[in-house]
C-alpha cells in the first residue's frame, strides 16, 4: 500500500484548462432569424444558408419554392408563434438535388417453416438550400 503512494506523482496546483486553450464560452455570433417549418409530416428549425434533406417533393434541380406553413419566427429575443401557422411568414427555398438514400435491407423470417424474404428499400428525398426567411 505504502509503494503505490510513492510512485503516485504529486499534485501541482489546482487542474483546469491551460491558459492558452480557449475559452469554454464563446461569444455569440451574429443573431440571425430561424423559423421553425413544417413539410412532409416533419418540423425542421431552419436559418437562412441551411441545407436541408427531407421528404422527396415535385420540384426539379435549380427550381425555388416557398414553405407557407411556418410554426414560429424566432428573431433575436422576439419570438412569434403560431395557432397552428405564423399568419404571411414564409421561407423560400432552393432546390439543389432530387435523390435517393441509402438501402435498408428488409428481411423478413419464419422458423421453421422455410420462410425467408429480403427487400430493400432506398428512401427518396430533396436537397433544399434555404434562401430567405421571411417573416
Amino acid at each position: 500500500m505504502r509503494q503505490a503512494a510513492a510512485r503516485r506523482a504529486p499534485a501541482s496546483g489546482p487542474p483546469g484548462p491551460s491558459p492558452e486553450s480557449e475559452p469554454v464560452i464563446k461569444e455569440r455570433q451574429v443573431q440571425t432569424m430561424h423559423a421553425i417549418i413544417e413539410t412532409g409530416g416533419k418540423q425542421y428549425k431552419v436559418t437562412q444558408g441551411d441545407t436541408l434533406y427531407i421528404e422527396k417533393l415535385d420540384a426539379e434541380a435549380g427550381s425555388s419554392i416557398t414553405f407557407d406553413k411556418v410554426l414560429a419566427v424566432l428573431d433575436g429575443e422576439k419570438a412569434t408563434f403560431g395557432a397552428p401557422i405564423v399568419s404571411g411568414a414564409s421561407v423560400s427555398a432552393t432546390v439543389v438535388k432530387n435523390g435517393k438514400g441509402k438501402k435498408v435491407l428488409v428481411f423478413k423470417y419464419k422458423p421453421k417453416k422455410n420462410y425467408r424474404r429480403r427487400q430493400g428499400h432506398r428512401q427518396p428525398y430533396t436537397k433544399v438550400e434555404i434562401t430567405a426567411v421571411n417573416a
